[in-house]
């Protein structure tokens, strides 16, 4: 026997499995308990030197002809896309009951409960540890190793664009804009960076990883999502001087009315694990009992761990071993309770950039006050009157509620020059 693959998307990814299956034939056979051989290929521009054999496959111009062939046993889907011509392939390979496996984490975060049922009404199997952190296999281990754990939280840094920027501007001083352009020099933000810097990319990771963990349909609409591009350097700088890291970080956790799910730049104590992940590195926390915790930690994107990952779906697949794609039958995947963000507890920091004049930070405190809010420290550096000034403040534990309303009363004060930054602050 032999598992015959038909790959949609010949990009980074897609040309690495290849080449990965061609140079490793006997290593990923011998894993597999049988063969693994591409038998047919396609992508939008079948002319483009790609740095790899294509010579003995079947080329397909239609991704479609790919799901549907007698030629193939399973099919890997790597173009990427909610919807579209990713979502039309997984819905046609599953159909006719052909196993699929893809890095698609904006379909699996939408379509993934309904595609799953797709596959066991039709003796399927469907994979997609790829879709999330890349080289890490988190998404193995929340369905196998910790299998017999009740989770409680996970979370972490699922961008690693993001954590570039922000481990950039801590170690340099330099300015948002700056680091962004160098990270699209790099290679490692889009021309367009959206997804990455509001959350996005970040919110549909979470999404899965929370499916996962808490046994649920992933909903990407229930993630409270922002980004980094309020994050300036003076942020950065008041994180530093109070002990803590600016990250952006995914969070899933339990709580007594159901679960919560947030993506946000937020200050983790500098001495906590995550703090201390730098660059485009990604990490996962996850608790649960009686595992306890548990950090796993790898390169979260690009050609060599985003295939990684694939190639390890596909042997999964090929040694009879693949499973369900969220760890139960669909049919048991409900849908999470969500809490609402204004629900969510904790500590806040907050930065208000105001006129110095006499008077002005007792009218902060006094909003503060007025809200039941508890300040824990208060930072002003130089004076210059008349002039705009950072004033920081941190706070004991209150509500996200309650700190929105101060933030909409302190963006109403005459001293203030621009509505205020919010940050969560988390116990990590």
């Amino acid at each position: 026997m032999t598992l015959r693959v038909g790959m949609v998307g010949l990009g980074v990814v897609g040309a690495e499995t290849v080449r990965t299956l061609q140079a490793h034939a006997d290593l990923i056979a011998a894993r597999a308990g049988q063969p693994v051989k591409v038998t047919e290929v396609t992508a939008r521009d079948r002319s483009k030197d790609r740095g790899v054999d294509l010579s003995a496959y079947r080329w397909r111009d239609d991704p479609l002809e790919i799901a549907a062939s007698p030629d193939v046993d399973l099919v890997t889907e790597v173009v990427g896309g909610e919807g579209g011509m990713a979502l039309a392939v997984a819905e046609a390979a599953l159909g006719s009951g052909k196993h699929f496996v893809t890095a698609n984490k904006a379909m699996i975060a939408r379509h993934g409960a309904r595609l799953a049922a797709l596959a066991e009404a039709n003796g399927a199997m469907i994979a997609f540890e790829a879709a999330v952190a890349g080289g890490i296999p988190v998404l193995k281990a929340l369905k196998e190793g910790l299998a017999g754990n009740r989770i409680d939280r996970v979370y972490g840094i699922l961008n690693g664009t993001c954590n570039f920027i922000l481990t950039e501007m801590f170690e340099t001083g330099r300015a948002f804009d700056d680091v962004l352009a160098e990270a699209q020099a790099l290679g490692y933000a889009e021309a367009d960076p959206t997804f990455d810097i509001d959350g996005i990319d970040a919110a549909q990771k979470l999404a899965i990883l929370a499916a996962l963990a808490f046994g649920a349909a992933p909903d990407f609409d229930a993630v409270e999502t922002s980004g980094i591009r309020q994050v300036s350097s003076l942020d950065i700088a008041f994180a530093k001087e109070l002990g803590y890291r600016i990250r952006l970080l995914g969070v899933a956790a339990r709580s007594e009315d159901g679960v919560e799910q947030r993506v946000s730049a937020c200050l983790a104590p500098a001495s906590a694990a995550l703090a201390r992940i730098d660059g485009v590195t990604n990490a996962v926390m996850i608790e649960g009992a009686p595992v306890g915790e548990s950090l796993l930690v790898g390169p979260g994107a690009g050609g060599g761990a985003t295939s990684s990952a694939v190639l390890g779906d596909i042997v999964d697949i090929a040694a009879g071993r693949g499973g369900r794609g969220f760890g139960a039958e669909a049919a048991t995947l409900g849908s999470l309770q969500s809490t609402p963000i204004s629900a969510r507890h904790g500590a806040y920091y907050i930065r208000l950039m105001v006129i110095d004049r006499p008077g002005v930070i007792a009218e902060v405190a006094g909003v503060l006050g007025r809200h039941g809010v508890s300040i824990k420290s208060v930072l002003q550096h130089g004076r210059q009157p008349d002039e705009p000034v950072p004033v920081v403040m941190t706070t004991h534990e209150t509500t996200e509620a309650m700190m929105r309303a101060v933030a909409d009363e302190l963006t109403a004060l005459d001293a203030a020059v621009e509505p205020p930054i919010l940050m969560r602050i988390e116990s990590l």
